[in-house]
Order: structure tokens, then C-alpha cells, then sequence
């Protein structure tokens, strides 16, 4: 699926220990690659992380971003050959009760980043993973593209427009040079659903560890509709974009959305009904409707795809009803039966490509 580029090879990842972290530490030990994680601390309990004892399989650092002088003694010892860049702050309601922690992780950690790197110069491939946030929204109804605005109304939408334009800056300066070992692009993708996940404020979240104790659980805005993608999904696009940046430096400097089907578009109250089948005969009320909103939450917010399916090849592989099946069958297999949820994890990882290898065949 990605020309055994990574296998052998020294991978770094940020923010390994939080949920898309810990989906791309797994997908990239079984692709053989040796991963080093860099990430402040365990982010939940439960932890994915934990529960998959990753710690015993790689290089693991427990060190914030935001600690230049402990980045730069990392990238110096470990010399990665590539660095996925995805430890953030990635909780809206967090950035409005802690903006500074949020600015300082999202903004001052992706500059260390960057500037261990141009230290370092070793030869490097990065992909920098930012949000679909990242955009100035104007809830337009066709997506975004990669050369749209971008902005930021709220605390973490600006902090994610903000290291865009670090991450260009630091391109423009110092790695679009000849002479720059440093290959460098964006990933840019939505919010993502998948199992293992157990951050604050997150619909699914909730309702797995509601329904995990016979409880039913409190939605806001049943009708808002998103494009639900599977953690999967994204990762499979930054994988991509690695792989074609190693072999092609006219990459360098380019940024790529990562978004879903356009028939994933569900609302909350869809999906909760369907997450819900595989758990109807142990929740008696699944949910109810609350009008408790505490915080501003975006409206319409869609990404266009167009560049990355041009460029890398890349389009989303699961339809809805298996972006559903995923989600909820790790939920349930973790709370409700006595599996390695490591060895579950790597066969929804497997399926996922066999259906990847399958789709593109058709491109």
C-alpha cells in the first residue's frame, strides 16, 4: 500500500500517545517502520496508548513540544527520516477555558518543530498535520480548497490558521532552498471517529462510555449534520503524502485536504442511531436531546479533496455504514469481550488497506 517505504526506516511521531497518534503508531509498526513518539503525557483515561502497550514497542518520550531545547536534543539523537507532526491541543472547549495552553502547543510547538529540523538538517521528510479549522469559514456550501483563506474566529481555529502560517513562513525561509535537506508538507483533515478515542467533549466519546455502563447519554444540535470519517481515513492520506514527498521534491511546500465521501454527511441523531444497533439490547435509552450548548460550535465546515486524489492518488476508502461498523465493533469488542484489543486494532488496520488496495484499483 505505501511501497514498503516506511519499513526499516526511523519514523517520528508527535503527539503519539493521543488517539490519531496512537492509530498511526500502530499502522506504522506494522509496517515495520521503528517509531519514535515524542508527547507530553498520556491525554485520557482510558488511553488507547495504554491499552495497546505501545510503550514496550518503540522510543517513547514523554516531553512537550513546546520545550525547544528537549525537541532539538531528540531530532539531533534520533535523526528521523520522516516526522509526522500531530501533537496539539485538539479540544475546542479546552481552548476557550485555556487559550494560552492552547496558542503555546498549537503555534510555539509546531515552530519548535520546524526549527529543530532546520538545526538538525539531516535528510527528512515531513508531513505537518494542521485541521481542517485551519480555513477562514464562511460556511460556504462547496469545500475548501487548498488555496482558500485561512483564518480563524475562535481560539483554536486561529491557533491552527496561525501555525499555517508559521509552517509557510518557515518553508518559504529555510526548506525551499536546493541546499535544504528538509522535505516538508500539510495534512489537513476534519474531526475523526474511530475506537480508542476518549477525549473530552465528543459525541461519540460520550455515548461509548455511556452505553458501556447501561447509561443513555445527552446530545446538543440532534440535526447538525458532519462528515463522519473514520481515524483511518486521514492517516491513510498522510501515509500517502509521505510516501509521494520522499519520491517527489515538487511536493516540497505543498498542502493537502483529507476529507471523507460526500455521502458520509449524517446528522448527530443519524448516527447515534446507528452507532447504537450493536448496544440496543444493553442501553434502554440510548439518548435525549438537551438545549445545554456551551460553547460556539462551527457550522457547515467541508473540505475539498480534488488536489490530494490529483497528486497522490488518495481518496477516502470506507463508505458510511463501514466507517460505523469500525467504530462501533472496537467499542464494543474492548467493553464487552475478552480480546487482545491490540491484535483487533491491527485487523481493522489490515481490512482498512485490503479495501484501500481494492478502491484504488479502480482510480
Amino acid at each position: 500500500m505505501f511501497s514498503e517505504i516506511y519499513k526499516g526506516k526511523k519514523v517520528l511521531v508527535t503527539g503519539h500517545t493521543g488517539f490519531k497518534g496512537t492509530w498511526l503508531t500502530s499502522w506504522l509498526l506494522k509496517l515495520e517502520a521503528s517509531v519514535i513518539g515524542v508527547s507530553r503525557e498520556i491525554p485520557t483515561q482510558p488511553s488507547m496508548f495504554e491499552e495497546l502497550n505501545l510503550e514496550d514497542k518503540i522510543t517513547h518520550y514523554i516531553e512537550d513540544v513546546v520545550n525547544l531545547k528537549a525537541l532539538k536534543e531528540i531530532v539531533f539523537k534520533e535523526k528521523p527520516d520522516f516526522v509526522f507532526h500531530l501533537a496539539a491541543q485538539p479540544i475546542v472547549s479546552l481552548s476557550y477555558s485555556d487559550p494560552i495552553d492552547t496558542i503555546n502547543s498549537n503555534v510555539i510547538g509546531t515552530t519548535n518543530i520546524l526549527e529543530s529540523l532546520r538545526k538538525s538538517n539531516h535528510n527528512c521528510t515531513v508531513v505537518m498535520i494542521t485541521s481542517d479549522k485551519a480555513y477562514d469559514n464562511v460556511e460556504q456550501i462547496w469545500g475548501y480548497k487548498e488555496n482558500d483563506h485561512m483564518g480563524g474566529k475562535d481560539i483554536y481555529s486561529g491557533s491552527k490558521g496561525a501555525a499555517e502560517l508559521i509552517i509557510k513562513s518557515y518553508y518559504n525561509s529555510f526548506f525551499q532552498k536546493p541546499s535544504s535537506n528538509v522535505r516538508l508538507a500539510i495534512g489537513r483533515a476534519g474531526n475523526v471517529i474511530g475506537g480508542g478515542d476518549w477525549a473530552k467533549d465528543r459525541i461519540v466519546v460520550d455515548c461509548m462510555l455511556a452505553w458501556s455502563k447501561g447509561a443513555g447519554v445527552e446530545i446538543r444540535s440532534p440535526k447538525a449534520t458532519r462528515p463522519w470519517q473514520h481515524v483511518l481515513e486521514p492517516l491513510s492520506g498522510y501515509l500517502k503524502l509521505g510516501l509521494e514527498l520522499y519520491n517527489d521534491k515538487k511536493l516540497n511546500g505543498e498542502g493537502f485536504n483529507f476529507g471523507p465521501r460526500a455521502e458520509q454527511n449524517r446528522t448527530v441523531q443519524q448516527l447515534l442511531e446507528d452507532l447504537s444497533e450493536c448496544w440496543s439490547t444493553e442501553v434502554n435509552e440510548t439518548f435525549r436531546i438537551t438545549d445545554n450548548i456551551p460553547f460556539h460550535e462551527a457550522g457547515l465546515l467541508k473540505l475539498n479533496c480534488d488536489k490530494a486524489l490529483a497528486y497522490l492518488k488518495w481518496q477516502a476508502t470506507l463508505e458510511y455504514h463501514e466507517t460505523i461498523k469500525f467504530t462501533s465493533e472496537w467499542y464494543y469488542n474492548f467493553y464487552k469481550k475478552d480480546i487482545d484489543i491490540l491484535d483487533f486494532t491491527l485487523q481493522q488496520i489490515q481490512k482498512y488497506e485490503e479495501l484501500y488496495i481494492s478502491n484504488s484499483s479502480k482510480l
